[in-house]
């Protein structure tokens, strides 16, 4: 595999919903340029495993980011385990295609709890062993749909994504004199199970013919910009937000 630009070599970094698709890539490309990893999701049996998959230097630190007490002890985990904390990933999201109409109470505010307020709590948790350090990375998974609206998901996934841009511009603003930088990776539509789970495959089929570039993005194309935004080298850079969409925005 080429090599990415930048180097992480030697730091530790927390990625949530890292399970599988997206954060599972980035998990493994953070490893794979000397990361080590701490690896999140909610099925402590699905997490344990994808971290033994991926090798050594890596724990499993399965947690619900919607509750603050839950992710405290993920990040104390971390911590303990590693004896730092450089880069925190907030890959975690859900996605529901539900109408506006029919968009439930309960579907509305578990969207927002795991794809805005997750990312919060493990922004906020994680700000004290940054700051003691000097140093910090952390990049927001928000979406295209952060920008317009979404391709496949409901009104609360749009809500949700442009929640996180603003949310990370104020972070960034706020721990920039830290030597903490904040921003956002913004993919359009990737070829992911999370993809599939939530359209047809002619819509897919559709959806990738009208793209400029022909095709679905890939999650390691995601994961090697979340890598860049991550490293050394990209230390002033912050309070942005990066399309990955093959340029679906253009059109």
């Amino acid at each position: 595999m080429e090599e990415a630009v930048g180097h992480t070599d030697g730091r530790v970094a927390l990625v949530t919903g890292a399970a599988r698709g997206m954060g599972k890539a980035i998990a493994l490309r953070l490893h794979q340029m000397g990361t080590a990893v701490a690896l999140n999701d909610l099925d402590p049996k699905i997490t344990t495993a994808t971290a033994a998959e991926i090798g050594e230097d890596v724990l499993a630190v399965p947690a619900d980011i919607t509750s603050l007490e839950s992710v405290k002890r993920m990040v104390t985990m971390t911590l303990d385990h590693f004896g730092r904390l450089d880069i925190l990933v907030n890959n975690a999201g859900i996605l529901f295609p539900t109408q506006l109409e029919q968009i439930s109470e309960d579907e509305w505010c578990k969207t927002l709890a795991v794809n805005l307020t997750g990312v919060f709590f493990c922004t906020q948790t994680v700000i004290s062993p940054m700051k003691r350090q000097e140093y910090g990375r952390i990049v927001n998974l928000s979406s295209t749909a952060g920008k317009t609206v979404s391709t496949l998901g409901g009104a609360h996934y749009t809500a949700s994504k442009h929640g996180v841009l603003g949310l990370t511009r104020a972070s960034a603003l706020e721990l920039a004199p830290y030597g903490i930088t904040v921003n956002a990776v913004c993919p359009g539509l990737i070829d992911t199970e999370m993809a599939h789970e939530n359209t047809t495959p002619k819509r897919l089929e559709a959806y990738r013919n009208s793209f400029p570039m022909g095709r679905l993005g890939r999650a390691e194309e995601v994961a090697n910009l979340v890598y860049f935004l991550a490293s050394e080298e990209a230390g002033y850079i912050t309070g942005s937000a990066y399309d990955i969409a093959g340029g679906d925005l253009m059109v």
